[in-house]
């Protein structure tokens, strides 16, 4: 595959691999960054991409996995910041700023109910990231496992935890009584 070509399709995914590196991280800044080291690296391996019939969307995401879980390796080695000892988080979204909107064709949790944001957030962050691949990019089994580098079998099991969980919160809180209005 020639280049342009390589650039063009790897181009064409931007804004489901920001996504899916914001729904690693929850920070827009970090997202960021793992989305450009992302590229980088795809551009300086572009010589080893094969088109195993999946297209270019699960080696990105392999590689934005990867390169998540090194950012927090290094994480956790780098010194804790003075402000983050008294509890102060920089990387909070600051009040009446809007949360990040994606295009028409991503998930806009903006419109997703409050109920489900709260179940698919009590997921653990590998979890919540397979089920996001499965249920909002379609993603297939098989191109879970290996963009996650786990077997098959796990990326199954745990999507199967992950839905009966999330059903289960949701049902919980159908289930929960309204809570009372005044009546005038």
């Amino acid at each position: 595959m020639d280049r342009a070509t390589f650039e063009r399709l790897a181009l064409a995914e931007l804004d489901h691999v920001h996504r899916a590196a914001f729904q690693l991280c929850h920070d827009r800044a970090t997202a960021a960054d793992l989305v450009q080291t992302t590229y980088l690296r795809a551009l300086r391996s572009a010589h080893t991409f094969e088109d195993r019939g999946g297209g270019i969307r699960p080696w990105l995401y392999q590689i934005l996995h990867n390169t998540f879980y090194s950012h927090l390796k290094k994480e956790r080695r780098a010194p804790t910041p003075v402000d983050a000892v008294f509890g102060e988080d920089e990387r909070e979204t600051p009040p009446g700023e809007p949360p990040p909107a994606w295009d028409l064709n991503s998930l806009d949790w903006d419109y997703v109910d409050e109920g489900l944001k709260e179940a698919i957030d009590s997921l653990d962050g590998d979890s919540r990231m397979m089920l996001l691949l499965w249920g909002v990019d379609g993603m297939k089994y098989r191109e879970i496992a290996e963009i996650m580098g786990v077997p098959i079998g796990t990326v199954m099991s745990r999507l199967h935890r992950a839905r009966k969980k999330v059903m289960d919160l949701l049902e919980r809180r159908a289930d929960a009584p309204a809570p009372e209005r005044n009546q005038a």
